[in-house]
């Protein structure tokens, strides 16, 4: 299967395979999830609901809950029935393992699941932040961190990386991954497997990755959660499955089937999607899990007529563990009986889950010592640091016009929004274990930064503005530094936006503050692009912050400061208007390219252009590209181009290197970033930065799933981001070059 195990390891899997019976095979495929019982008439997913549309009031709802048990399901442990639980109670992880391990007939341990998206205590910036970063070295840095921390409280198996490329920014899940872009989604993946997986000097040290959503999530239509999706083949081929396959190579252990069905058949019950592609063909050496309930869905998908069908489609499609329905645990053995599903399917699902548990070292150290599980009461100073230089890297400087930032550090600023005085939105969607007292807000960053700064909430994106706090924000300070943005409901999870300008009354805020005449710097946090036409054109300054983690605050006041100069990148393109969506910029052409005569693939009310493209971002000095080169050899091809420090002060170029394969037996994309390359660059340098481009990776996958390289015409490009036109052309031969796999047929 390709888990690094010892022979000694798959000897002691097989052994026990052999030993097990039918329902403790399937009791390995049951994950279970925490569950909330009580004196209550209705399920508690339910009473959430009638919370949330306001049947039941916050007070009913605690009062409701007065009542209420936690249900951890420790019978059906002892049962053998359980072979995974989502907790990260350490102390909880270790009573439930005791039962596992010293109560049941095999003493087989549980793996401890868990959301760890962005960080576990140390909680750094959301994945379509960081994958701006252009870092590798940092993306994997902050996984081996969440790493660390989670182990210590029993989480061995994170949910993550998210490697779902989007292009449609109404989807709120746009902020859980890396962007648009599939190379820079591959190497992002490559890097956060390396992180969660590598360091082996300590059993507490690694866990097993879980890669999702499998597979075209972020392409789910008109940008609303858990969408149809539908793509032609090779746009699957060439995009949405590029970051999995690049995960997969670098050792990924599991994954999960994502809530979509991809041309009409969900993928919990795809068995072209998870069997051929993800295990045969792409070699996943473990398990893949369901989302949180959808194997159940598939019922209201229409694809099975009731639970027991479609838990029997799903086992048969290659889904080896049932998140949260208890499906499996309830109608396998039947379906087995009645040879609906084979025994293989089982044994080869069991082995998959065990194979992961002996290879995290499960068997063998199934606890968390007291020692371990103390060790981050406290986040230490090292983690702090790490947090903080993934923020400072991962904010975009959009627009700094007549040079407005950096701030003197004397400046007398009002502070502005609602927004920047509360440690609990730093933290974005899907941040589950972290602590307000780690937080640092922008309002405290600032203080601590500059020496004269005036706080005003003034409003934010709910509720009204305050005319009496915008008026003395307006007279008091020299500059207003206004932080609006989303709140972290706003993105994630079931938070699909239709409109994504500045939610509420923030652009009046605005328009309020700029009235004034005083400089206005907009600080920016949110999760997914926003649409901002009028800020671009109305707002001198313009700092996209997101939401950057525990360290929010001191990244953003040393950025201001000009004490950390801005090097992050749109891992994601800005479109002008909503309408726009889905905007990115590796497209196809059209015989009618977009351009400014009417009978073109164009807007009659809005740009055909990104506001900001893919790639973009400012510095507080400039650089200059000239020279690019490009030369041919056998197996791939060499590029260099200049890139020259114009400004006055240090700064980090993202030198990006871009391909067109101008005529194809498919129609290619305008461009394709294929390499970048971060260079340091002081006043006045200049420096040959090179790359490296496989002529392997110069093909793409047809609508056949066959991978082709065809001689031909390809353009090169270098330059600042995907917009860049300095562009050299060479004709390019293939002959005797090796291929990237096929694709089965479905």
């Amino acid at each position: 299967m390709g888990i690094a195990l010892t022979a000694e390891q798959t000897k002691r899997v097989e052994e026990l395979l052999s030993k097990m019976t039918l329902t403790e095979k399937i009791g390995q495929m049951n994950q279970e999830s925490v569950s909330i019982v009580g004196g209550f008439d209705v399920p508690f997913e339910q009473l959430i609901e009638m919370m949330t549309d306001g049947r039941l009031s916050k007070e009913e709802f605690e009062n409701i809950m007065k009542t209420a048990k936690t249900d951890y399901h420790e019978d059906a442990i002892r049962e053998g029935k359980v072979g995974s639980l989502m907790v990260q109670d350490p102390e909880k992880c270790n009573e439930l393992q005791k039962i596992a391990v010293e109560e049941t007939r095999l003493g087989i341990p549980l793996i401890f699941g868990l959301d760890v998206i962005h960080g576990f205590r140390s909680v750094y910036p959301i994945a379509i932040a960081e994958a701006g970063s252009f870092d590798t070295e940092l993306m994997e840095k902050t996984a081996a961190m969440a790493a660390k921390e989670s182990r210590c409280s029993g989480v061995a198996w994170h949910f993550a990386p998210m490697l779902d490329v989007a292009r449609d920014a109404r989807w709120g899940r746009v902020s859980e991954g890396p962007g648009e872009d599939p190379y820079l989604g591959s190497c992002f993946a490559r890097a956060k497997v390396r992180g969660l997986q590598n360091d082996h000097s300590e059993n507490e040290n690694y866990v097993a990755a879980c890669l999702k959503h499998f597979v075209g999530y972020g392409a789910a239509e008109a940008g609303k959660d858990y969408n149809t999706v539908s793509m032609a083949n090779h746009v699957l081929y060439n995009n949405y499955l590029v970051p999995f396959r690049a995960a997969v190579e670098e050792g990924a252990q599991t994954a999960m089937a994502s809530f979509n069905d991809l041309n009409g058949v969900p993928s919990t019950v795809n068995k072209w999607a998870l069997r051929d592609i993800l295990k045969d063909n792409m070699g996943l050496p473990g398990f893949v899990v369901s989302d949180a309930n959808a194997i159940k869905e598939c019922v209201v998908h229409g694809i099975a007529e009731d639970e027991k069908e479609a838990g029997e489609k799903s086992a048969n499609a290659g889904l080896d563990m049932d998140m949260g329905t208890e499906i499996y645990i309830q109608n396998l053995e039947k379906s087995v009986e009645e040879g609906q599903v084979s025994m293989e399917v089982i044994d080869d699902a069991c082995r998959r889950v065990l194979a992961v548990k002996m290879w995290l070292g499960l068997f063998d150290h199934p606890y968390v010592s007291e020692e371990v599980m103390k060790r981050y009461e406290e986040i230490p100073e090292d983690h702090k640091a790490l947090a903080l230089a993934s923020a400072e890297k991962s904010a975009v400087l959009l627009k700094n016009e007549g040079n407005l930032l950096p701030l003197k550090q004397d400046t007398k600023i009002s502070l502005v929004g609602s927004l920047a005085d509360n440690r609990s939105e730093v933290v974005g969607a899907w941040a589950i274990s972290w602590k307000e007292k780690d937080c640092v807000s922008i309002l405290d960053g600032m203080k601590q930064e500059f020496s004269d700064v005036n706080y005003y909430p003034c409003g934010g994106p709910e509720g009204d503005i305050n005319d009496d706090e915008v008026k003395a924000a307006c007279d008091n300070g020299d500059v207003i530094v206004a932080v609006l943005g989303e709140t972290v409901a706003m993105s994630g999870e079931a938070s699909s936006r239709a409109d994504i300008t500045l939610p509420g009354k923030q652009r009046e805020l605005l328009e309020k503050l700029i009235a004034s005449g005083k400089p206005v710097v907009l600080v920016l946090m949110n999760g997914r692009p926003l649409a901002l036409q009028w800020e671009a054109e109305n707002v001198p300054a313009i700092l996209e912050g997101w939401h950057l983690g525990i360290q929010m605050g001191n990244a953003i006041a040393h950025i201001l400061s000009g004490k950390k100069n801005p090097e992050g990148r749109l891992s994601s393109s800005f479109p002008a208007v909503t309408g726009q969506c889905p905007i990115y910029y590796n497209h196809p052409n059209t015989g009618r390219p977009a351009g400014n005569f009417k009978f073109t693939s164009r807007y009659l009310d809005a740009p055909f252009t990104s506001l900001y493209p893919f790639g973009f971002g400012l510095s507080y000095t400039s650089f200059e590209y000239s020279d690019l080169a490009v030369t041919e050899d056998n197996d791939a091809l060499k590029i260099s181009v200049k890139v020259k420090n114009t400004g006055d002060r240090e700064g980090s170029e993202t030198v990006q290197f871009y391909m067109q394969d101008v005529a194809a037996s498919i129609v290619r994309p305008v461009k394709e970033l294929k390499c970048f390359e971060k260079v340091e660059l002081n006043p006045g340098e200049e420096k040959n930065v090179e790359a490296r481009l496989l002529k392997k990776h110069m093909g793409f996958w047809n609508n056949q799933g066959k991978y082709c390289l065809e001689d031909g015409l390809f353009r090169i490009y270098a330059g600042a981001d995907s917009a860049t036109e300095l562009c050299e052309e060479l004709r390019v031969g293939f002959e005797g070059v090796e291929k990237e796999p096929d694709y089965p047929v479905e």
